[in-house]
């Protein structure tokens, strides 16, 4: 199991910060903590690195290391926005991008595949499914730390969005492709493996593993599958851009193996594309380049990876 991090009395700090003295203030708190993440978890700079060594190959491991502390700040920040937009002491302005692709969607019978990463601020751009009237289901592991998941409010966004746990076998798939063909909304996140059947990419110039399940699912379904990427652009704004979907179909006389790690390639160039123009939200702290041992082909009883 992955360290934990954050615990109850860090939490009521913040809250207590940002009630008193707004956001300003709990980013104010946030430098310390965040420089006493960057000097001693080594777990997470091993992390951060992984990714910024090869965002920024033209540095040496000095620089590389002083941005891993930008990389905590920026991470921060964005946590503390979502206690401040879901304890409703702040509104944020959203930018949405590809209302018109939610409209046509919403317009559907049938529901599609939310492809979320860790860009960003994911979390607190799901609020804007609201408006288009379909449930959303966020399939994702039990929340460990029960500090961060009561502070944060996972999955308690709004009476529209629920999480169920990652798909283990052929009935729990069945029951995902039943609730898409149903008309809602199931989510995904697309750039951590966990135990799924993965399928090697091109990411960030390296060699990496995302998982394939999302796109085996929609394939099944018969649904498209929709990228969601929320940046920070300043303070209280946030763009949240819907304009990347994919339909994946299974060609006859080709591998479905190697047609799901090309949906899957199209998924980390868009990724790729996303850091390049915003490099300190990537939150992935997991060495995909390295950890690369796929567990078990598409076909295989493993579970459809979560959040």
């Amino acid at each position: 199991m992955s360290r934990q991090r954050g615990n109850k009395p860090g939490f009521w700090f913040f809250r207590l910060f940002l009630k008193t003295g707004g956001l300003w203030a709990a980013y104010g708190l946030l430098y310390g903590v965040a420089l006493h993440y960057w000097l001693f978890d080594r777990q997470a700079g091993k992390a951060a690195r992984a990714y910024l060594s090869r965002r920024f190959p033209e540095n040496g491991k000095l620089m590389i290391h002083l941005k891993c502390y930008r990389l905590f700040v920026s991470q921060g920040k964005q946590l503390i926005d979502r206690m401040a937009a879901t304890s409703g002491a702040v509104r944020f302005n959203f930018t949405l991008l590809g209302e018109d692709t939610l409209a046509d969607l919403s317009a559907r019978k049938s529901g599609f595949v939310l492809l979320t990463a860790h860009a960003g601020n994911w979390q607190i751009a799901m609020t804007t499914l609201g408006r288009i009237g379909k449930n959303v289901y966020l399939v994702m592991h039990p929340e460990h730390n029960t500090a961060v998941k009561q502070s944060l409010n996972i999955s308690s966004e709004g009476a529209f969005i629920d999480t169920i746990p990652p798909a283990g076998g052929p009935g729990d798939v069945l029951k995902i492709i039943k609730l898409l063909k149903d008309g809602h909304i199931v989510s995904f996140m697309g750039d951590r493996p966990y135990d799924a059947a993965t399928g090697e990419v091109t990411f960030m110039g390296d060699r990496a593993a995302f998982p394939l399940g999302a796109f085996s699912i929609a394939a099944a379904a018969g649904v498209p599958v929709v990228m969601l990427l929320a940046s920070r652009t300043g303070f209280k704004s946030y763009t949240v851009d819907f304009t990347h979907v994919m339909t994946p179909k299974y060609e006859k006389g080709r591998n479905k193996r190697d047609q799901l790690t090309q949906w899957a390639q199209t998924y980390a160039d868009i990724l790729t594309d996303f850091f390049t123009k915003a490099p300190y939200q990537c939150f992935l702290f997991y060495d995909v380049w390295r950890n690369r041992e796929d567990p078990g082909g598409p076909g295989e009883k493993r579970s459809v990876s979560g959040n």
